[in-house]
């Protein structure tokens, strides 16, 4: 994705997120229509995540040439530690503070839901010291779904500051885009169909590293 703007603290949702929101990824805990218990099927571990974490940290100074200039801003909840962790591992390449190189970006009074669903936890927006005008800002999540949640970090983004320019970031692209928004770096393609759920677990929410892909059983009515 190359184009953006943020906005004061909000908030979202993701993979697994809490059931006071809609999660980010557009599904709900269970199919619809749907009456048993999800059945999910582990896609990615915790050493898979590590690696696709590492080739990206690598893709990101490879095209933007170091990363001086650039800014991980994680989107809560899961794209919050995934940033953190690629601002560890972009640090330790670099020489850096990872501290320097992080932040979050609320996106919850930016969303195109708000009318349906407007009570939601508001989150927390929080930008490195020397701001991100003239920077390369690197969003990161953590489930590229319908581009919704990345339109609405693109608005608050602008409410920030002006960026040089805004790349993506997301640990798994699972597709049915409903705008045209593209991820620059994706730990893993992973085609769904629109029934299933995408689930990010990751041990500073959930206790333990995985992606999920859940899918009910259908009852019979």
């Amino acid at each position: 994705m190359s184009t953006g703007t943020p906005a004061p603290a909000s908030g979202r949702t993701d993979g697994a997120a809490a059931p006071d929101r809609e999660p980010h990824d557009g599904t709900s805990t269970e199919a619809p229509g749907s009456t048993g218990a999800p059945s999910a099927t582990e896609v990615l571990g915790a050493a898979d995540i590590g690696r696709a974490l590492t080739r990206i940290a690598h893709e990101v100074v490879e095209r933007n040439k170091g990363v001086d200039d650039v800014v991980l801003l994680g989107i809560p909840t899961r794209g919050l530690p995934l940033a953190e962790r690629l601002g560890a591992r972009l640090a330790q390449v670099e020489g850096l503070a990872a501290g320097d190189l992080v932040g979050s970006l609320d996106v919850t009074m930016h969303r195109d839901d708000l009318a349906r669903q407007p009570i939601r936890t508001i989150g927390t927006t929080q930008v490195p010291g020397d701001g991100i005008d003239g920077k390369v800002v690197v969003l990161v999540d953590d489930v590229l779904y319908s581009g919704r949640t990345i339109r609405a970090a693109l608005d608050a983004i602008s409410d920030l500051g002006r960026p040089r320019s805004v790349q993506l970031a997301v640990l798994v692209d699972r597709g049915h885009r409903e705008l045209p928004i593209r991820a620059d770096y994706v730990g893993k393609n992973l085609p769904t169909a629109a029934s299933e759920r995408v689930r990010v677990l990751l041990a500073e929410t959930d206790g333990r590293d995985a992606v999920l892909i859940e899918s009910a059983e259908r009852g019979t009515r």
